[in-house]
């Protein structure tokens, strides 16, 4: 297993701009693919956004594309999501997840993913 643990959730205005970061511990964090998921109030969780190994390959939700970055730093073993352009519709809590499946392919369903961390809250004000 692996221990998640998310940061860099606030409050921010719409139009501005969150990062967050994903710590990991507990296993090779270079050998597993990554993803962050996020659940709003009252609605189901939903996939945002993923990333390969060396982070070379990612996918995106289509709500977050162009505005949303993930990103890993495998030497420090944290995953990041920049956020810009942040809209009220993002409000939610942010989970980072991973994915010990072999093979290339990311995916975008929550079931695929092996380890979570506890979440971290971010709030878009109109």
């Amino acid at each position: 297993q692996v221990q998640l643990v998310e940061s860099g959730g606030g409050l921010v205005q719409a139009g501005g701009s969150l990062r967050l970061s994903c710590a990991a511990s507990g296993r090779t964090f270079r050998r597993y693919k990554m993803g962050w998921f996020r659940q709003g109030p009252g609605k189901e969780r939903e996939f945002v956004a993923a990333t390969g190994w060396n982070g070379g390959g990612t996918k995106y939700a289509d709500s977050v594309r162009g505005r949303f970055t993930i990103s890993r730093d495998n030497s420090k073993n944290t995953v990041y999501l920049q956020m810009n352009s942040l809209k009220p519709e993002d409000t939610a809590v942010y989970y980072c997840a991973a994915d010990f499946r072999p093979g290339l392919a990311l995916s975008d369903l929550g079931d695929d993913y092996d380890s979570w961390g506890q979440g971290t809250q971010a709030t878009v004000s109109s």
